[in-house]
């Protein structure tokens, strides 16, 4: 049954439609739904607090594309109860309060770990999928890394 389950991950310069993503991968027996995004920041606080113009989202497609699957994979081998799982990235120019990133999962019940699904895929994605980030702000530019090292094999 498992390769039936619905599945989408991609890289977009689209807008994220939440609506039409989470009819995509809602069956008869979906009951939960539990969706993260995130979103541009005009103001960061933390560590070195500062204004972002804009976000520039770039990506290597294929094989960002490629490691979504695989984090997909990971998530269903995890919580083999999710029913469906959409991870979305948008790149290119991003504006304050702007979606830049959606993952959803659904399942039959909220008690069946749909919410350590979710959390667990943001989480692998900003660890193992190649999106490279460069905040533009009042004081000029700056590619932003991760702190994550990939383990061979990742």
């Amino acid at each position: 049954m498992q390769s039936e389950l619905p599945t989408i991950y991609s890289i977009t310069e689209d807008e994220i439609d939440l609506d039409a993503l989470l009819a995509a991968i809602t069956l008869e027996s979906t009951g939960a739904a539990a969706i993260f995004t995130g979103m541009v920041r005009g103001v960061t606080r933390r560590d070195d607090p500062h204004e972002t113009v804009y976000l520039e989202y770039e990506s290597y497609v294929p094989m960002a594309e490629a490691k979504m699957k695989q984090v997909a994979d990971e998530i269903r081998a995890k919580w083999p109860v999710i029913e469906g799982i959409a991870i979305v990235q948008r790149i290119g120019r991003l504006y304050p309060k702007t979606p830049t990133v959606l993952i959803a999962c659904t399942a039959a019940h909220r008690d069946t770990g749909v919410f350590d699904a979710a959390r667990y895929g943001i989480d692998r994605l900003k660890e193992i999928v190649p999106v490279w980030k460069k905040e533009v702000g009042p004081n000029g530019e700056e590619w932003v890394e991760g702190d994550y090292i990939p383990k061979p094999g990742e």
